[in-house]
């Protein structure tokens, strides 16, 4: 049975992954994440965007910010910053173009 999911969650290892490049607005960003458990379907994990900003389209989720600075805007206009400790919740479908100033860590909780 696992309980200790991550010792650093500022400093756990996550791998890269490929950014669509069509939805690379500006700069030279970088995507990392990884898994750390599944439960009832859900996924929870680490993710990382380094600076630069992007396009994406959203899965239902919700994430905690630990480190970094930025902003995320939707399609209506509206936004929220991105600073440690700040709490957002993203539903699946949602377009959102992420804006990093310093890299940007969370732990989230997702539904695929």
């Amino acid at each position: 049975m696992k309980r200790l999911l991550s010792s650093d969650a500022g400093g756990h290892p996550l791998e890269p992954y490929d950014l669509t490049p069509s939805d690379i607005v500006s700069g030279s960003p970088v995507a990392s994440a990884a898994e750390l458990d599944r439960l009832a379907g859900v996924g929870i994990g680490l993710w990382e965007l380094t600076e630069g900003t992007v396009r994406d389209t959203e899965v239902d989720e919700v994430f905690v910010v630990l480190t970094g600075d930025g902003e995320v805007t939707w399609e209506d206009s509206s936004v929220v910053r991105l600073a440690p400790g700040v709490v957002v919740r993203l539903y699946a479908g949602e377009r959102t173009t992420w804006t990093i100033r310093s890299v940007v860590r969370k732990v989230y909780v997702a539904v695929d």
